[in-house]
């Protein structure tokens, strides 16, 4: 046992029996290196990482290999999920000097913590032009006992270069009409209309970018946003990204045809998916978006909730065979095979399965196993007997050893699991879903937050992690609080959301209105991460920019909105450049320019036409609206000020641009309200 025994990341705990004398990201491991006078190998990856557990495997688990890493380096693992900025440092360094990057991270560090050589995953033996993991640390140990002067020259040029990188503040102003026009030409010339989605293989399932379409269609009434959103949906929907036994998301797609997927499932893609596809059956009141929406919050509440009440970070895309003999494979708990159909369901269904989900005698996989699709082509029109097929061959998988869970909370991506389960809860009727996100947010709450607001980014089985919550968990969980506020008609979320969002203007902003990753007071590190661009959650400055804009429309606290203002001047920079890349950031601007539109519905509680109004008000396709319910005369919310009701009847009121229109009384007058507007 190493001294990764008793940390909170499930990643770092498959690693404490490994034979290398693994030490935590702690100052303790670099005095130690000083004191021996060694580099430092720095190994960052995560729980769900495929290759992270081949090299583990091939390496870590070796002898031979622990003992000249133990005798020759500090050691030191490190999970991404649980210190990002680490994570986007080192990264921004290993791109820079190889072009590529990607987990397994393998950087070596003097005892200074500067960077001087990099690799991603690097075999036992060499093979297909790569050195193996045995070479590089030879060559690396060579090179820090004879060339010493060379490594800290090296050493401290990246630094510098690195130092050098802070943001230029890319923007006056605000994005508007024409930086959204022009995103909107740009995201068209990637889009792929034969297959849906943007770009080729990999690919990987444009949440943000979906987002930002949606929203620009409700403003614009632009059908050709509308179609690549919907057309993308369906198609993800129909692909084996998607878990038709099951529901929920796989990361991404190998192909660009959605077929066959990287197979790990993240809490993340799942919580924004869940959202963008209940926004889609609001505008278009599509049959296939509401069920994967309901489906995807279903599987979350089923295989990611813990006993906490909080929300898993990921399945694993490995799974022991169900054959017993203890190997794993990729995607084992996933694929079929005809024969196995057979097994499960008789000649007669495994046919009418084969036809209905795909399944071929060749395989689309690997070893003649296939991943369940929903062709378009297969010609299946019998609902009943599909529901049917469905059930039995999940009751089957269901006996097959599951994949493991990392079961680590982190708060950023529980935020938007708490935002997505309360509005698809909202929107069909679901209080159970309403109530387990409400159950997380108070985990949150209890657990991750300090007296002073001040969040901790992990936890697990009910403890608090070390490590400080950076831009993005206080932005994500903001916007999940301010969602939620929305569905419930508790006020206290909304206080909460502000109490986070205070710590962002305090502690996160500097002078020009960028955000920074790391607190003002954090942990200092070779370069203050600085990232502006979304990747597979938003980033958190887009994320912040959007619970800024919708605490401000709660509140009309105006320094709230100045700030949202300011950090979507890189919007206005990035966004006819980049669209795939600040799809968020977008999103955020389209809600902008339309106000956005501040609901308030008052009535009495339990009362019929209130809570048609108040559905009514959360399916409004206007971007970004807000909305606060309550009684009247309610201090739940600064929105319900002096919103009596209407000839005694609940009512529902809706500014925008500091105007405000009449008071509606009927669910198709608010609706009107709420739709497009020039």
């Amino acid at each position: 046992m190493n001294r990764l025994a008793g940390v909170t990341s499930p990643y770092l705990l498959q690693h404490a029996d490994n034979p290398v004398d693994w030490w935590p990201w702690t100052p303790e491991a670099f005095e130690e290196a000083r004191r021996r006078d060694v580099p430092v190998l720095l190994s960052v990856g995560y729980s769900a990482c495929h290759w992270c557990h081949v090299m583990a495997h091939e390496s870590f688990e070796d002898d031979d290999t622990a003992a000249y890493l133990n005798e020759h380096f500090v050691s030191v693992k490190v999970d991404r999920e649980e210190r990002p900025d680490l994570d986007a440092v080192y990264m921004e360094a290993v791109q820079a000097a190889t072009g590529q990057g990607g987990w397994p991270m393998t950087v070596f560090l003097t005892p200074g913590a500067e960077p001087f050589y990099f690799g991603t995953y690097f075999p036992p033996a060499p093979r297909h032009g790569m050195p193996s993991f045995r070479q590089v640390l030879e060559g690396v140990t060579a090179a820090w006992t004879d060339r010493r002067g060379e490594v800290d020259e090296v050493a401290g040029r990246i630094v510098r270069d690195l130092a050098g990188r802070t943001l230029a503040y890319g923007g006056q102003g605000t994005p508007g009409e024409e930086e959204l026009a022009q995103a909107l030409l740009g995201l068209t010339r990637e889009y792929d209309p034969a297959h849906g989605g943007f770009g080729g293989a990999p690919k990987f399932p444009p949440s943000m970018v979906l987002e930002f379409l949606l929203r620009h269609h409700a403003r614009t009434g632009a059908e050709g946003a509308l179609q690549m959103a919907a057309d993308t949906c369906e198609a993800m929907a129909r692909g084996g990204i998607y878990d038709q036994l099951g529901g929920g998301f796989a990361r991404y797609s190998v192909d660009r045809e959605w077929v066959v997927p990287h197979f790990e499932k993240m809490l993340y893609d799942n919580a924004l998916l869940c959202r963008v596809y209940a926004h889609l059956w609001r505008v278009t009141g599509s049959d296939l978006a509401r069920r994967v929406a309901l489906e995807t919050a279903d599987f979350m509440v089923r295989e990611l909730r813990t006993p906490e009440g909080g929300f898993a970070s990921a399945l694993d895309a490995d799974s022991a065979l169900p054959d017993g003999s203890g190997k794993h494979e990729e995607g084992a708990f996933y694929v079929w095979t005809p024969g196995r159909l057979r097994e499960v369901l008789g000649e007669e269904d495994a046919e009418f399965a084969m036809r209905c989900f795909g399944v071929t005698e060749e395989g689309t996989f690997e070893h003649g196993s296939s991943v369940l699709r929903l062709p378009q082509d297969a010609g299946v029109s019998d609902a009943g007997r599909v529901s049917s097929v469905r059930e039995r061959l999940l009751a089957a998988r269901e006996q097959r050893p599951r994949p493991g869970r990392d079961d680590k909370i982190v708060a950023a991506w529980n935020g938007l699991a708490i935002a997505a389960l309360a509005e698809v809860g909202g929107y069909f009727d679901r209080p159970d879903l309403v109530e387990r996100a409400t159950e997380a947010a108070d985990l949150l709450v209890r657990l991750h937050l300090d007296d002073g607001a001040r969040l901790t980014r992990t936890s697990r089985d009910g403890r608090a992690g070390a490590n400080a919550g950076v831009l993005e968990d206080y932005a994500d969980v903001a916007e999940g609080f301010l969602a939620l506020a929305s569905v419930s008609g508790e006020g206290a979320w909304l206080e909460f959301a502000g109490f986070l969002l205070d710590i962002v203007l305090d502690r996160f902003t500097g002078p020009e209105g960028q955000l920074y990753d790391t607190a003002h007071d954090a942990e200092p590190l070779i370069r203050r991460p600085q990232d502006p661009t979304d990747n597979a959650a938003p980033s958190g400055w887009s994320a912040a920019a959007g619970a800024l804009l919708s605490y401000a429309a709660h509140t009309g606290s105006e320094a709230h909105r100045t700030e949202a203002e300011r950090a979507l001047g890189v919007v206005k920079a990035l966004g006819p450049r980049a669209p795939r890349f600040i799809g968020w950031g977008l999103a955020v601007a389209e809600a902008l320019l339309d106000g956005p539109r501040e609901v308030a519905v008052v009535g009495a509680p339990g009362d019929d036409g209130m809570r048609n109004l108040h559905r009514a008000a959360l399916l409004g396709t206007a971007p970004g609206a807000v909305v606060a319910a309550g009684a009247p005369g309610s201090d739940e919310f600064p929105l319900l000020a002096d919103r009596p009701l209407v000839e005694g009847k609940p009512a529902a009121y809706v500014c925008r641009h500091f105007v405000c229109a009449a008071p509606v009384t009927e669910v198709e007058a608010l609706r009107g309200e709420l739709g497009p507007r020039g």
